[in-house]
């Protein structure tokens, strides 16, 4: 599970492992009194793309489109939270003051498909060797 939340905001026992998805350093925040567990900032858009969208809706459908064809040819950035995400909540952290159009929420778009596969394909995987457990039982 992916959850969202601004630097700015306290952290909560229900967060999980919190990760910082920004380039930058959030303003105005010590790195003493920011609560994470790691700071991924390969993951976050490149600066000419951020430059580029510079936070403004227009944007927003072209900066996912080419937010995600970034994170495509580096999936070493991302496979990271996929895996964290697959064995419990993770908390990505964003400083943008919009929370409807940031680099988090493209992000989390962008790996919840791949999250539920690997869910689905672990589950799967587990019946399948049941179910080969069972058969081998059955022919002794």
């Amino acid at each position: 599970m992916l959850k969202l939340k601004r630097a700015y905001d306290p952290a909560a026992a229900g967060d999980g492992r919190r990760v910082l998805v920004e380039r930058l350093w959030p303003r105005g925040i010590s790195k003493d009194n920011l609560k994470l567990d790691g700071w991924l900032k390969d993951v976050a858009p490149s600066t000419g793309l951020r430059q580029w969208f510079h936070h403004d809706p227009e944007r927003w459908t072209e900066f996912q489109r080419r937010y995600r064809r970034e994170l495509s040819a580096h999936p070493d950035v991302w496979k990271p939270l996929v895996a964290a995400a697959t064995a419990g909540p993770v908390t990505l952290v964003y400083s943008s003051h919009d929370t409807e159009h940031n680099n988090a929420v493209a992000l989390r778009a962008f790996l919840t498909p791949k999250i539920r596969r690997r869910t689905t394909s672990s589950t799967a995987g587990r019946r399948t060797s049941g179910t080969a457990r069972a058969r081998t039982r059955a022919k002794s």
